[in-house]
């Protein structure tokens, strides 16, 4: 899983600022270790989903949440 994230933010990340398409990348990502295939299948997009931005030192550059509603909401 940890690959398939560095995979993701590998193509989509760019910059300081989190996107929509990171967010939905890194969901389906997610979603593939999901072991039941169903679930994985028809929650697509519904996963309640928190994304956090940090520099070297940790402090926080951006933070998006997709709630479970499949809203997005940039904290």
């Amino acid at each position: 899983m940890n690959e398939s994230v560095r995979q993701v933010a590998a193509e989509y990340l760019s910059g300081r600022e989190l996107t929509e398409p990171l967010l939905n990348n890194l969901e389906v990502a997610i979603r593939a270790y999901d072991p039941c295939l169903s679930c994985a299948t028809h929650a697509v997009g519904k996963m309640p989903l928190q994304l956090e931005l940090r520099d070297m030192d940790g402090v926080l550059l951006d933070k998006l949440i997709k709630h479970d509603t499949g809203d997005i909401e940039r904290v």
